[in-house]
């Protein structure tokens, strides 16, 4: 337990924090998810809407720090491939 004020209320903040940050990036795993599921089904337009919501996801993730900048790229990069490799 903090002694000290100030670092109480950053603990409590740290936590609040924890539960945004665990919520972004669950979000951010069902797009990609989604995408995955659209692929499968084999829909192009579907997967076209789920690769825009998941590179949106992507990015806001890395300007957050969320994900790392090469991390966020090597996801977009992967999805892309798979958009692109699909015929509709």
């Amino acid at each position: 337990m903090p002694n000290i004020k100030s670092s109480a209320k950053r603990a409590e903040l740290s936590k609040v924090w924890n539960l945004e940050n665990k919520s972004k990036k669950s979000a951010l795993r069902t797009s990609i998810k989604k995408f995955d599921a659209a692929v499968v089904e084999g829909n192009k337009n579907a997967a076209a809407q789920a690769y825009h919501d998941a590179t949106k996801l992507i990015d806001r993730a890395a300007g957050n720090g969320l994900l790392h900048k090469n991390n966020a790229a090597r996801k977009k990069s992967r999805l892309a491939k798979t958009l692109n490799t699909m015929t509709e």
